[in-house]
């Protein structure tokens, strides 16, 4: 059975996505240049805030994750406006989801409080040009999280 959880935040402009190993959404208001792992600010949750169903469906070392980032340039409903990006990743019974501040998905195995994926296809500096550059502008960016 699917389980979801919903991350609503925004970019800023000194959005980069160029990290080789992370990235990042964070309830923090701000961004600095050396953020590159972030792709959006002011999330409206974090991994604290998470249902207790899907914190344990993660913990499962079987478990499959897929972070969903979909982004829209303008208000127009045109989907030529809408930038999307997945990135698939695993569970480990290791993963806490216990931070207040930030979700981190990983390429490797390290685990910390702010650790929602692990394994995960690409970081931030695979993420869409297009997609970056519109979080770049400060759009508004919705993450869907979901295990299997």
């Amino acid at each position: 059975m699917t389980k979801e959880e919903v991350i609503h935040a925004r970019g800023h402009e000194n959005v980069s996505a160029a990290h080789a190993s992370t990235f990042e959404v964070t309830t923090d208001d701000y961004l600095m240049p050396a953020g590159d792992c972030i792709l959006g600010i002011e999330a409206d949750r974090a991994p604290a805030d998470f249902d207790s169903e899907f914190v344990a469906a993660c913990q499962h070392a079987e478990a499959t994750i897929t972070a969903t980032f979909e982004v829209a340039e303008s208000e127009a409903a045109d989907d030529s406006d809408t930038h999307s990006e997945t990135v698939t990743g695993r569970g480990d019974p290791d993963l806490t989801f216990e931070n207040e501040r930030s979700a981190v998905g990983r390429t490797s195995d390290f685990v910390d409080d702010r650790t929602i994926l692990l394994g995960a296809e690409f970081a931030a500096e695979g993420f869409d040009r297009d997609l970056v550059a519109a979080l770049a502008d400060g759009a508004e960016l919705t993450v869907r999280l979901t295990v299997e």
